[in-house]
């Protein structure tokens, strides 16, 4: 086997996995499939300290021996680390498809090798990655916690409240707009918690602990369909383990455990 190089390849959004290495789960390290239509090739990073590529495969023959899996899936599968890496390699995948041609002066670009960077030579234009940060809130009052879901969750499933930051603002002024407009609470005293890349498609989720300060719970029918003050001895159905949104529920609780 090949193990100068790894290859996060992906088809029809999910991404392919050696199921058959005795070492565990892995992402491929041989290149039988780069005789099939491929994306040009763009380098990720490192997997196990040795150098990893990504690609978007347009075919791929019924029989090839490699388990095709979600990328959601992705982190029970293989663990956090390979889904962080292959979270990555589908977003530069999705950056570099979509920014063949420059949206300046309509000619092609050019994928630069020092950066991630697709270059226009005849107007000069640069179009790096695209990335959209998010800002996620979990309110307290006591030992509640303010927990809501939107009609795009799976049944059950609460979670901490979030929304993309606007052009011109502070994370913090996301922070309190967004509580404040999906279930009209006011905040007070405010704490980062972490920060996750979400490559679904291209978040950077950036996560906090607010205190409540006022207001009653009045959910926002466009964006919530359920909110409700929780004790953490009696929580609903939460997200995976995956999302930051569980991390931090998850920390909440031991804090405020006795």
């Amino acid at each position: 086997m090949q193990q100068d190089v790894y290859w996060i390849v992906r088809f029809q959004q999910r991404i392919l996995i050696d199921t058959f290495n005795p070492e565990g789960p892995s992402f491929l390290n041989h290149t039988a499939f780069l005789q099939y239509e491929h994306t040009p090739p763009i380098m990720v990073g490192h997997w196990n300290g040795v150098p990893c590529y990504a690609t978007d495969l347009s075919e791929l023959p019924e029989g090839f021996p490699v388990e095709a899996v979600h990328l959601r899936q992705l982190f029970s599968v293989a663990g956090p680390e390979a889904f962080a890496l292959a979270g990555r390699a589908t977003q530069l995948i999705d950056w570099q498809s979509t920014h063949q041609f420059c949206g300046r002066c309509g000619s092609p670009t050019q994928l630069m090798h020092h950066e991630y960077v697709m270059h226009c030579n005849a107007c000069g234009l640069n179009s790096y990655p695209r990335i959209s940060p998010a800002v996620m809130v979990l309110v307290r009052r006591g030992f509640q916690l303010l927990l809501a879901r939107s009609p795009h969750f799976r049944p059950g499933v609460f979670s901490a409240l979030a929304g993309f930051v606007e052009a011109g603002e502070t994370l913090e002024e996301c922070a309190r707009r967004e509580v404040m407009e999906e279930v009209g609470i006011e905040i007070g005293h405010m704490r980062y918690f972490e920060s996750q890349s979400w490559p679904f498609p291209n978040s950077l989720m950036i996560a906090f602990v607010a205190e409540y300060a006022g207001g009653e719970i009045t959910p926002d029918p466009s964006e919530i369909e359920a909110a409700d003050w929780f004790d953490i001895d009696n929580l609903p159905r939460l997200p995976d383990q995956v999302s930051i949104a569980r991390r931090l529920i998850d920390s909440a609780v031991r804090e405020l455990l006795p």
